[in-house]
């Protein structure tokens, strides 16, 4: 079996310092509170519309997904694209509120090397994570909208909602993607160490879209949204480095390597144990952007409609 190739240079050029956190506005807030007005605002109108309006559509979507975190702070659809494919139902209750219940698969993927930044390029490290999550949001139309409606035929919306999903960091050794959370890489499950992080999580999912129906009984989706997580490690990255010793000594040498993968480090540390190597400031988030094809499913539609 071939030697596996060694993760990290030693040099004696030292790279600057830590750097300082790069602030992410949580840019869902303003979202989730119009959305919320909205639906205050439209409120008292729901309880009156007819039963017509009620339907059922199932959806399938494919697009990409892509992160932002500590490898990709600030890039939105930067890093390694990857397929998302998904499936949902859609619960009408009248022309303007929903609900859609679906799941999703995506995966995420980013590399220090890719970056223009130096400090990042020097510390070296790469992830790829298959999320899958199963969600629950409310959507509101802009304006009436029902499949099979040549008159409500469009609406642009937004949606809001919570999401249960599961994930696993990776890295390539060799030509393997191994499982990072086992590894602690950044000292968790050592004497003195965190406890490993989770590999399922809640999350928000917040976005908008746009509804076309382009048959009787199709329509087509477009939609971005991004999913608000509770987790700084989607790409095994948050805080300090470890001592490499004690990394070494309790969980092994691939643990070790994988940690600390720094292209160049200062000759005069022995042990990188302390220094930055994410900015836990902020959780990671991920987002989603595809196109769906919706079928209604409940009943045919109906010939009278209001235009």
């Amino acid at each position: 079996m071939a030697a596996t190739p060694p993760v990290k240079q030693m040099q004696r050029k030292t790279v600057e310092g830590p750097r300082t956190t790069m602030k992410r506005t949580p840019f869902h807030l303003p979202l989730l509170a119009l959305l919320l007005s909205l639906l205050f605002a439209h409120a008292n109108s729901t309880t009156a519309q007819r039963a017509l309006d009620r339907s059922r559509t199932l959806g399938l979507a494919i697009g990409t997904g892509y992160y932002l975190g500590e490898l990709n702070p600030t890039g939105h659809f930067k890093g390694t694209l990857h397929t998302a494919r998904g499936a949902f139902m859609r619960f009408n209750y009248n022309r303007r509120l929903g609900v859609k219940v679906g799941v999703l698969g995506t995966t995420i993927e980013a590399h220090d090397a890719d970056s223009d930044d130096a400090w990042r390029q020097n510390r070296n490290l790469h992830f790829r994570n298959r999320i899958i999550e199963g969600s629950a949001v409310v959507e509101f139309n802009y304006k009436d909208y029902q499949l099979g409606d040549t008159y409500d035929a469009f609406s642009p919306y937004l949606f809001a909602g919570l999401s249960v999903y599961s994930h696993m960091p990776t890295a390539m050794v060799g030509e393997q993607w191994l499982e990072l959370q086992p590894l602690g890489t950044e000292g968790q499950g050592t004497t003195g160490g965190a406890q490993r992080y989770a590999t399922t999580g809640l999350a928000i999912p917040f976005g908008l879209g746009f509804k076309w129906n382009i048959a009787r009984f199709t329509a087509v989706n477009f939609e971005w949204g991004m999913r608000r997580t509770f987790t700084d490690y989607l790409d095994d990255v948050s805080g300090y480095y470890p001592s490499s010793a004690v990394l070494e000594d309790e969980l092994g040498d691939l643990a070790e390597r994988l940690s600390d993968q720094r292209v160049f480090v200062d000759g005069s540390v022995a042990d990188p144990i302390g220094q930055q190597r994410g900015e836990g400031s902020f959780d990671d988030r991920f987002g989603v952007l595809s196109i769906s094809i919706i079928f209604r499913v409940d009943r045919k539609p109906n010939n009278c409609w209001k235009g």
